[in-house]
């Protein structure tokens, strides 16, 4: 059961209104690191957990990415008020009007004609909210590595738009949100390691001769660390060694019954291109007399 306490859990300040930033904030209320989708994630995770001590972390966090939800959509609105005013009112010319909402590189015409100044569940592109955001896959070490990567990006949208304006409010309710992603990462990554053992995520362990091989598929200058060289990998960088590496041919087989050999051949002796052959094509034909000349030549 849910309660809704009027109170922010952080004071929002604004000083001026600003509907291109307002816009840009939209990222993180509907967008693919915002706070809608991280409440999501991590609300599904919870009731999917049987872990009594990971389904009370899971949804706190979620219950708290809800009141950062609102915190942006506080400000959104906030910094929205003005030019929602004057186009709700018309209380400017036209020209004057269509200026306040794109001049300046705003773009935010679209969350102020469809959406009348407030919060939409969008990104500060216009594209909507959408559930493919949620990326639980049920297994707990699975999740919670995801977890981390997404407090982890969250974290630098919110610099980025910290770096965005000079607003002192709108600045430190950025800074605390910003830093409740660190905090939130602390937490998964203390209740992933609190699953021993936790790698590699699921039950299977894998192949032992090819967990800890590093195939180097990429010609030119190598630049070697502890994640490609040393006593923990096999590396691999010869042409056959990069190839058919169970040992077999490397060719693709496929057992087919009488029943369904005779239509395949037919289907393949019909359909088989004549390497012998050099027939004149309607590209040919269309073609200009004289090919292009490289200007490097």
């Amino acid at each position: 059961m849910f309660s809704h306490n009027k109170r922010l859990q952080y004071t929002v300040r604004v000083s001026e209104s600003n509907p291109g930033l307002a816009n840009l904030l939209l990222e993180q209320f509907g967008g693919s690191q915002g706070e809608l989708a991280a409440a999501c994630r991590y609300f599904t995770q919870a009731i999917g957990d049987d872990d009594p001590g990971r389904k009370d972390l899971l949804f706190d966090i979620a219950t708290e990415e809800l009141s950062h939800l609102e915190i942006i959509g506080t400000m959104v609105a906030m910094l929205n008020k003005g030019a929602k005013g004057k186009l709700a009112e018309a209380s400017e010319s036209e020209a004057d009007l269509y200026r306040s909402i794109t001049g300046a590189g705003n773009d935010s015409h679209l969350t102020q004609v469809l959406f009348g100044g407030g919060p939409a569940l969008t990104n500060s592109a216009g594209v909507p909210w959408s559930a493919a955001y949620v990326d639980t896959i049920g297994e707990p070490t699975a999740d919670l590595r995801s977890n981390i990567a997404a407090e982890a990006r969250a974290k630098i949208v919110y610099e980025r738009l910290i770096a965005l304006t000079d607003d002192p409010g709108v600045k430190d309710a950025l800074t605390f949100l910003m830093t409740r992603e660190i905090a939130h990462q602390k937490s998964f990554e203390k209740a992933l390691y609190a699953i021993t053992p936790n790698f590699p995520p699921g039950k299977l362990q894998g192949l032992e001769e090819f967990s800890s091989t590093y195939f180097n598929h990429s010609a030119g200058r190598d630049v070697q660390g502890s994640w490609n060289s040393g006593p923990n990998w096999d590396v691999r960088s010869k042409s056959s060694e990069l190839q058919a590496v169970d040992g077999g041919d490397g060719d693709a087989f496929v057992e087919l019954t009488p029943d369904e050999e005779l239509p395949y051949l037919a289907m393949l002796n019909r359909t088989t291109s004549d390497p012998l052959l050099d027939p004149r094509t309607g590209a040919e034909l269309g073609a200009g007399s004289q090919p292009l000349k490289s200007p490097r030549r």
